[in-house]
């Protein structure tokens, strides 16, 4: 984890741009002490918010299933798919 002050930011932009990106995680700004803001290269930050959709997305699906909603197997989904292939 790297911690640096909000200032080292506004000094030296550049070097903290190629830190991030080194080290692929982010930088974790402090002002006065205090956690303020987290800094990180895009491609993380895409990265994490495509693992949290797909989280969100199973615990949407998880949850309809224990709420009741129809499910089906492996198997009935292969038998499904091969049946709608014959049909082209």
């Amino acid at each position: 984890m790297v911690i640096k002050s909000a200032t080292s930011l506004r000094n030296d932009y550049d070097s903290m741009v190629k830190l991030s990106k080194s080290k692929q995680e982010p930088i974790f700004l402090t002002r006065n002490g205090d956690g303020e803001m987290v800094f990180l290269p895009i491609e993380l930050w895409e990265k994490r918010e495509a693992e949290l959709n797909l989280l969100a997305e199973l615990l949407r699906r998880e949850q309809n299933r224990l709420a009741g909603a129809k499910t089906v197997s492996m198997e009935e989904m292969s038998a499904l798919s091969e049946e709608l292939l014959r049909e082209d």
